[in-house]
């Protein structure tokens, strides 16, 4: 019990903040005089009061010290229960139990993948619930990312600790402060996405919901036909803009506004995702502008906006991209693996694994080459860790082979196999639509067999908390001592 302590304090302390939470949807369906309200409020009472007790039956006065077992335990532990608390409104609005988990894991991972039908019609509070739901998980990802991860060195991550754990080097001298930082550049952003939405004509209150699923690389909407509803190409490039803002490593955010204006740009991370991101918008716009009959701007405007939303596994959506040709198809399903930048609020594998796998590969050819070369590996710069190459490798294959497990689990549910490697993938790297007339950016997951919610419910918290931070727990050496 002494091992769980520390576990269910925090988790209590979150579970009470995401019971306070609730009362903001419940105070906009207050004002818009819709009756939802007081599911909001009862949720947001039972949420609260549950958390509280937790906490503090588990408060003890060295509650916040904690080993890597209990860090990992921690980790997943808040995770699947505020997944499981956030439900609770969508429950009391109607959806069964397997929907209402669906949607609120999608949401709470930064999936955006849906089972609702009728967005255009649903109540305010429940729509600001979804966007929040979004919102709260996408800091949480980068608080996780940044000094979390890199602790319990989980696919490579610890390549990052000198930047968040470390004394002698760490931007700010404590965690806490660090937080603070991160929610000021979030908040700030998705102030700043807002006010860009609204001059572009949006609604306020959409402006707001899509703010803050656009800074979560999130992608739920307030329309069933996302982003294409308002239909302005300025809303379109502001959304690119703020896709890749959330993108991107939020450290490099914090050294820019402390020391270094040109910080972001020198991250080798953000240089590839923008290289990456500027020649395929570039070469598919090309495409689509030719083999759509439309004009080369609308074209790399359409294939820009796409791109972006997948590689930052926000999965917006303005049109179906799938009828774009094959090759088009095949290039979103390869960017599904992408995702941003580590420290962000991106899913998918992350460009630094590429960048590592890259040097790997180049090294080993080079010893091929030159038996007795002596080769150095560097990510920025900076030498690799020893332990680094390996731990991306690891993370690669276990990644690869938990998409394919997926997959077969999916498929014998009954899914073609199509929709089910895309969305296998898709939950994964939380990026949302998949492929196919089911799955992809024209439909939604509300015809898929129950038994496979529940296994891409499963697959989307696996994908959001690096798998290795809930596979370590399969080891009946993690419960020993």
């Amino acid at each position: 019990m002494i091992f769980l302590l520390p576990v269910l304090h925090v988790t209590g302390l979150l579970t009470a903040g995401l019971g306070l939470a609730m009362l903001l949807p419940a105070i906009v369906d207050v004002a818009a005089d819709n009756p939802d309200w007081q599911i909001f409020a009862a949720a947001a009472l039972l949420t609260w009061t549950l958390g509280t007790l937790m906490a503090l039956a588990t408060r003890r006065p060295d509650t916040m010290r904690m080993t890597v077992r209990q860090a990992f335990l921690m980790t997943a532990t808040v995770w699947v229960a505020l997944s499981a608390f956030s439900a609770l409104p969508f429950l009391a609005l109607g959806l069964d139990f397997d929907d209402a988990l669906f949607e609120a894991v999608s949401g709470f991972t930064t999936t955006g993948s849906t089972v609702i039908v009728g967005l255009d019609h649903l109540p305010p509070g429940l729509l600001l619930w979804r966007a929040l739901l979004q919102w709260i998980g996408g800091v949480g990802i980068v608080v996780m990312a940044i000094i979390i991860l890199p602790f319990l060195r989980v696919g490579g991550m610890q390549l990052f600790h000198t930047e968040s754990s470390d004394r002698s080097e760490k931007i700010v001298p404590r965690p806490v402060e660090l937080v603070g930082y991160i929610v000021s550049v979030y908040v700030g952003l998705t102030v700043a996405c807002a006010v860009s939405y609204m001059i572009a004509g949006m609604p306020p209150f959409d402006a707001v919901c899509h703010a803050m699923t656009t800074l979560s690389t999130g992608g739920f909407a307030n329309y069933d036909a996302s982003m294409g509803h308002f239909r302005s190409a300025q809303i379109e490039w502001f959304a690119v803009f703020f896709m890749l803002a959330g993108a991107f490593p939020f450290v490099a955010y914090i050294t820019m506004l402390k020391r270094e204006s040109f910080s972001l740009w020198r991250d080798p991370q953000v240089r590839v995702l923008m290289t990456l991101v500027v020649a395929i918008s570039l070469v598919l716009g090309v495409w689509v502008a030719r083999s759509q009959g439309m004009a080369v701007s609308d074209g790399v405007r359409l294939a820009a906006f796409h791109v972006v939303s997948i590689v930052t596994t926000t999965g917006y959506a303005t049109t179906d991209y799938l009828q774009w040709g094959a090759p088009a198809v095949a290039l979103f399903f390869l960017l599904t693996f992408v995702g941003g930048c580590t420290g962000s609020t991106a899913g998918g594998i992350k460009i630094y694994r590429f960048q590592v796998l890259w040097a790997t590969v180049k090294a080993h050819v080079q010893r091929l080459v030159r038996p007795s070369r002596l080769v150095t590996l560097r990510f920025g710069g900076r030498r690799l860790p020893e332990d680094v190459p390996a731990s991306v490798l690891a993370f690669l294959a276990v990644y690869i082979g938990t998409a394919a497990l997926f997959t077969l689990l999916l498929a014998m549910t009954g899914l073609d196999f199509v929709t089910a490697i895309s969305s296998a993938a898709t939950a994964i790297g939380n990026v949302g639509p998949g492929l196919g007339p089911i799955v992809g950016p024209a439909g939604n997951f509300t015809t898929v067999p129950d038994p496979a919610k529940w296994v891409l419910t499963a697959a989307m918290l696996l994908g959001r908390l690096e798998l290795f931070t809930l596979i370590v727990m399969l080891d009946p050496e993690f419960w020993r001592g």
